[in-house]
């Protein structure tokens, strides 16, 4: 992905439940589809310190039929229950934090569609203009302030978390619903141990490492323009026994967004649980 003005998503944040028994769309996995912004050392050394480590992961899904946003009940519903996710969809098991496959039968799905306009970087140029961090990169730093369950020692995570705080609204709602925006508060909130930054780029560029790989574009051959083709939801899933994907337990930070690419016909996932990351050795 390339860095130039995009379009907007094909339909507004909204959110969508269904328990339906469509089964137009079939999946298959596809391990061989890497992702490469998790796997460099860099991105590892920071998700240890960030608490991460181990408890974030991507994964590639195809399909063979034609996608169109309108349906996305019938095909979150199809793919929680096709066999190829339900014995390939990883997840953490909140009873022995290890990794298992989804493996149950899924009754309910809630899609979030989130916008996922932005390909510059340039989208978070407001931090250092409305100084949350200084010219040289450093984060401004407050005093200690709890916003449950997060510590806010910073000017950045003011922004992030406290809406009563003076500059929260330098991103609109808007703003704060775009995929870009959303790994970003991720990756600087982090898991239960995480340790903070006190320079913004590593979250800049691994925000931009990570979203580079799971967004598609296309540029468009009269304007020349860069638009982005990914359509992207916040998916949640329930079995007959309550909530069962992402995680049975709900915390901010436990996620799963599901990227599709309707002209590869793939879905990426995005896949969270909040929790204590791999240790350092």
């Amino acid at each position: 992905m390339t860095t130039s003005p995009a379009i907007s998503n094909r339909e507004p944040a909204s959110m969508a439940a269904y328990s339906g028994d469509q089964s137009n769309f079939t999946f298959r996995f596809l391990p061989q589809r890497t992702f490469q912004s998790l796997s460099s050392s860099d991105t590892v050394q920071r998700l240890r310190k960030w608490s991460m480590q181990g408890r974030l992961c991507a994964q590639a899904f195809g399909f063979d039929e034609n996608f169109q946003a309108y349906c996305k009940d019938d095909f979150f519903m199809a793919f929680f229950r096709d066999p190829n996710v339900i014995s390939g969809l990883k997840l953490l098991s909140d009873s022995s934090g290890r990794w298992i496959n989804l493996g149950t039968e899924v009754k309910k799905v809630e899609a979030i569609s989130i916008p996922c306009t932005q390909i510059s970087m340039s989208f978070f140029d407001r931090l250092y203009s409305e100084e949350i961090v200084r010219e040289n990169g450093h984060i401004v730093k407050c005093l200690d302030n709890f916003c449950d369950p997060f510590l806010v020692s910073d000017e950045l995570r003011k922004v992030l978390l406290m809406e009563d705080s003076e500059k929260y609204d330098i991103f609109s709602e808007i703003d704060r619903q775009e995929l870009l925006f959303c790994i970003f508060k991720h990756l600087c909130l982090g898991g239960l141990l995480c340790q903070y930054e006190d320079i913004l780029d590593p979250y800049l560029e691994t925000t931009k490492a990570i979203y580079k790989d799971l967004v598609s574009v296309i540029k468009e051959p009269q304007t020349r323009n860069i638009c982005v083709t990914s359509v992207v939801f916040k998916v949640t899933a329930y079995d007959k026994n309550g909530m069962c994907y992402p995680s049975t337990k709900s915390h901010e930070q436990s996620f799963a967004y599901m990227i599709v690419d309707p002209l590869k016909r793939h879905v990426n996932v995005l896949y969270h649980c909040f929790g204590v990351g791999e240790l350092s050795f």
